[in-house]
């Protein structure tokens, strides 16, 4: 069984900085795609960033330059140094794992951590 664990969320100024980890357990393999996704108080879940096993990087348009997303491969970890935080990024970040080959792809989300941008 695979398990996520995230942390590193809490209450940050404008300005501010926050690292997140999302750390993985289990049998995972082949192609594997780890990152957050997340949602603010009444939107949709939207895509934050995300990076491939092979180190290839997704961000969504909002948190370029701002945002940088890394790995460990060894220890199934990911990171997200967020950086010149916003009041817009508030919101639950949801860590995703996406991994297998051919038919037999599995997707897994963590429980959630709470980002506040606030004065």
């Amino acid at each position: 069984q695979v398990h996520l664990v995230e942390s590193g969320g809490g209450l940050v100024q404008p300005g501010g900085s926050l690292r997140l980890s999302c750390a993985a357990s289990g049998s995972i393999f082949g192609i594997i795609t780890m990152g957050w996704y997340r949602q603010a108080p009444g939107k949709q879940r939207e895509l934050g960033a995300t990076i491939t096993n092979g180190g290839l990087t997704n961000y969504a348009d909002s948190v370029k330059g701002r945002f940088t997303i890394s790995k460990d491969n060894a220890k199934s970890t990911v990171y997200l140094q967020m950086n010149s935080l916003k009041p817009e990024d508030t919101a639950v970040y949801y860590c995703y794992l996406n991994f297998g080959w051919g038919a037999s792809v599995y997707r897994y989300w963590g429980q959630g951590t709470q980002v506040t941008v606030s004065s």
